[in-house]
């Protein structure tokens, strides 16, 4: 951790939603003038598309364990590295994986290709985060330990799959018995690199929907907030002091679960996430959290 170079991850497995953090803290960004840098965790996946699909191919005729889940289909000692130079001297190595003709076309590459390594920009007031690995921990990194506000996100397992499964076939073109095998195949990694990031959580949210999700792969479509609570989560009050008594206030309809969890309508979901987080960022900048 580093007061002089703050840095806040956003971590969650593929189709958990951290996409929805996301846009609350640009909002936040935006309207304090907050000038971040900008980090996306696929681009520290080890493989581009082509070579991951060979890869993997490779790996189930061996019997091994491969995905972008785990250390073997991902950079994380670099990752580590941005971490550790951002929080000492506030620069680093960056680059971006190209998800698709529109995004590729801006670089004039190929989709689900990197773009070189570059430099990050000079004089950031922190580096923001958003992907699988903000805290990952294994027998050879700890990237947790760089991170100054560590943000999960965790709906339900069977509310993830469903998304996950919505989200590739109509975004990414896959089959929907394509996407339940690769939900299968990162299972080993799932439990092992990604569910013990939100031990490390400073603060997670997680969807619960209020609609049956038995079979999320027969699921005709994802439920919607109104369907759902969010359930939000903090580690240590000390740290991030929430004002329990304002929240409740603000929020309709919210209420306290535990001394440290809140639970939210999900409509009320990325209200929420902004005034939970703005001060949370706000003292960052001032180097006070």
């Amino acid at each position: 951790m580093s007061k002089q170079h703050p840095i806040i991850a956003i971590t969650g497995s593929s189709g958990a939603g951290t996409s929805t953090v996301r846009v609350a803290v640009e909002h936040i960004f935006w309207r304090d003038g907050i000038n971040a840098a900008i980090v996306e965790g696929d681009s520290f996946h080890r493989y581009d598309r082509a070579e991951m699909k060979r890869q993997i191919e490779q790996a189930h005729l061996e019997g091994r364990h491969l995905s972008h889940f785990g250390p073997e289909g991902n950079l994380f000692d670099r990752l580590e590295a941005l971490f550790m130079e951002y929080s000492e001297r506030g620069t680093g190595l960056r680059r971006y994986y190209l998800h698709d003709a529109e995004e590729a076309g801006r670089f004039d590459r190929e989709p689900g290709t990197f773009t070189p390594w570059t430099q990050l920009p000079l004089g950031t007031d922190l580096l923001f985060y958003e992907g699988l690995h903000g805290g990952v921990v294994t027998d050879k990194v700890n990237v947790a330990r760089y991170v100054d506000l560590l943000i999960g996100v965790v709906p339900i397992v069977n509310l993830e799959w469903i998304q996950k499964v919505h989200r590739d076939t109509a975004e990414r073109g896959y089959s929907a018995e394509a996407v339940t095998d690769t939900i299968l195949r990162r299972m080993y990694d799932y439990t092992h690199y990604i569910v013990p990031q939100f031990s490390c959580t400073d603060i997670n949210f997680q969807r619960v929907p209020t609609v049956d999700t038995s079979n999320p792969f027969m699921a005709r479509d994802i439920p919607t907030l109104d369907e759902s609570f969010v359930v939000i989560r903090f580690k240590d009050t000390r740290k991030t002091q929430p004002d329990f008594v304002n929240l409740l206030h603000m929020i309709h309809d919210s209420f306290m679960s535990r001394r440290n969890t809140i639970v939210v309508p999900g409509g009320k979901m990325g209200f929420a996430m902004e005034i939970i987080l703005q001060p949370l960022i706000e003292r960052l900048v001032r180097r006070e959290l």
